[in-house]
C-alpha cells in the first residue's frame, strides 16, 4: 500500500513540477524554451540515476521511512550489478528441445555480478512461471537452465534468450526498494 501511494505522490509531484515550471515560464524572459506539448523532461538521461531519483522521492514521501536505516549508495551498488549483467557479461545459450541452458560468464566486478544476481533471478523465474528452473556455478560465472513441458512455454523461454530471462518479472523495482529502505538485500 505504501509503495502505490508513494508511486502516486511521486506523479501528483511531477505533475506539480511541471505545471509550476510551465507558469514560471510564462513570466520570466530568461527561460530555457522547452516545447510547449512536452511540459518539462521527464527522464533523468541516465537509467540508474533514474531509478535513485524515483526511489529518493517514494522515500522522501513516507513519513514512516526510517531514514537510519536508508542506506542509497547500497542500491548504487546493486543498479551497477545490474549494468554488468545486463551488459557486461557474456551469454552462450544452448537451445534444448525443452528450454534453454545459458552460460553466462564474464570477468572482474562482472562475475561477481554473475554470481550474486543470476541465482537470484533463477529463484525468482522459479516462482514465477511453471519453469523448471535450475543454476549451477563454475569457474567463470553460472550456467542457467529453464525447461517447460508445454511447447508454447519452451517458445517463450527461447524468445526471451538470456536478456528476456534476466529481465523479466516486476519485482526488480520493490527489491529496489527495499535495499534502499534497509528492509532486505
Amino acid at each position: 500500500m505504501r509503495i502505490i501511494l508513494g508511486v502516486m505522490l511521486v506523479a501528483l509531484s511531477l505533475q506539480f513540477t511541471q505545471a509550476s515550471a510551465q507558469e514560471a515560464s510564462h513570466g520570466d524572459a530568461t527561460h530555457l524554451m522547452l516545447p510547449q506539448s512536452s511540459g518539462m523532461p521527464s527522464l533523468p538521461g541516465q537509467d540508474a540515476f533514474g531509478a535513485g531519483q524515483e526511489i529518493v522521492q517514494m522515500l522522501q514521501s513516507d513519513p514512516s521511512t526510517d531514514w537510519s536505516k536508508v542506506n542509497m549508495d547500497r542500491l548504487r551498488e546493486h543498479l551497477i550489478d545490474m549494468n554488468e549483467v545486463a551488459l557486461g557479461a557474456k551469454a552462450v545459450v544452448d537451445e534444448l528441445p525443452d528450454g534453454a541452458s545459458i552460460h553466462v560468464s564474464g570477468e572482474g566486478r562482472a562475475l561477481e555480478a554473475i554470481q550474486r544476481l543470476i541465482p537470484a533471478q533463477a529463484r525468482e523465474l522459479g516462482r514465477s512461471r511453471i519453469w523448471r528452473v535450475t543454476i549451477g556455478q563454475v569457474a567463470d560465472g553460472v550456467v542457467l537452465t529453464v525447461q517447460a513441458g508445454d511447447p508454447n512455454e519452451v517458445a517463450q523461454i527461447k524468445g526471451l534468450g538470456y536478456f528476456g530471462l534476466i529481465t523479466n518479472g516486476s519485482h526488480h523495482q520493490v527489491h529496489h526498494l527495499m535495499i534502499a529502505s534497509g528492509r532486505r538485500f
